[in-house]
């Protein structure tokens, strides 16, 4: 099939290599704008574009959609294929490719719509999330679905998570371009549905009041990005990682020299770590560095 793809984020890049590794024709990709950078703010193209250029493909990256319909129409696509594109895009946009979009979002639709479905099921404790091919229409991840596919979440952390996901979607999108025209495409219940909001950073601050589990989904399910934290002497600390453990004590309360933490109810131990201005650090390596005895209070 002709496809235009649009994505923009790491995610997004194993769906495009999918896609050209299959033999779809891929007619043009748009992607957001180069954004500055690192220590010298220097301007720099997203992930899906650097990697569309190295595929030798069309790519585009205008700052809007809106009233891009007739270019996109032009280049003659029969589908179009959206994965964390970055943008809401405008319903003449979302015709314009002629059997409508494709999108491929990280949840088990009608659960987790919205911006950040792979943090959110994490942070609430779900045990399986998915991945749903979903055909676009105006509301906020309100399409039927084509295709469906569930993944146990065990102890992953977003980040491992968003590489498992993503690889899913990739394969699923193939599978749904091949059956295309011997899909049928399934509304989504209304009941169910649950929203996952943008994660703000003024929520990463751990709680330690929480019980031991909650502070286990928490720290886990912002790992790596935004990264849990507390605050140690004025420092702010990010947890990667931890595992639950046993023990009991004042929420927050340093409980052993392994970095096992009070909770609310229960204990977490720390197995991550990463210091502000400092790259992340296993436990031990943390501790050889950093004095944490017994009887020290987290913030």
């Amino acid at each position: 099939m002709k496809v235009v793809f649009m994505g923009t984020p790491d995610f997004s890049v194993p769906v495009l290599d999918a896609l050209h590794g299959a033999g779809q024709e891929i007619v043009a990709v748009y992607t957001q704008p180069p954004r500055p950078a690192g220590r010298g703010k220097k301007l720099r193209p997203s992930p899906v574009q650097a990697r569309a250029e190295e595929l030798g493909l069309d790519v585009r990256h205008p700052d809007s959609l809106k009233g891009r319909a007739p270019e996109i129409a032009a280049l003659g696509a029969e589908v179009g294929v959206v994965v964390a594109y970055g943008q809401i895009l405008p319903q003449a946009v979302l015709d314009a490719p002629a059997k409508g979009c494709l999108n491929i979002h990280a949840s088990l639709l009608p659960r987790w719509r919205g911006a950040a479905p792979i943090h959110r099921s994490i942070m609430a404790g779900d045990t399986e999330t998915g991945v749903c091919i979903m055909q676009m229409e105006a509301g906020l991840d309100t399409g039927p679905v084509l295709l469906r596919d569930a993944v146990q979440i065990g102890r992953a952390t977003t980040g491992a998570l968003h590489d498992t996901l993503s690889e899913m979607g990739a394969r699923l999108i193939v599978e749904a371009l091949n059956r295309f025209d011997a899909l049928t495409p399934e509304p989504q219940p209304d009941e169910g549905v649950t929203y996952a909001h943008k994660i703000d950073k003024a929520e990463a601050r751990i709680d330690w009041s929480l019980t031991a589990a909650q502070v286990d989904t928490h720290i886990r399910g912002l790992s790596p990005f935004p990264g849990a934290w507390f605050d140690l002497d004025g420092t702010r600390i990010k947890v990667l990682d931890c595992d639950l453990a046993d023990g009991t004590g004042t929420p927050g309360t340093v409980l052993e020299d392994a970095l096992t933490i009070a909770c609310g109810t229960g204990a977490v131990r720390l197995t991550r770590l990463q210091k502000a201005g400092k790259g992340p650090q296993d436990a031990a390596d943390f501790l050889n560095g950093t004095q944490l005895p017994a009887g020290t209070t987290l913030e």
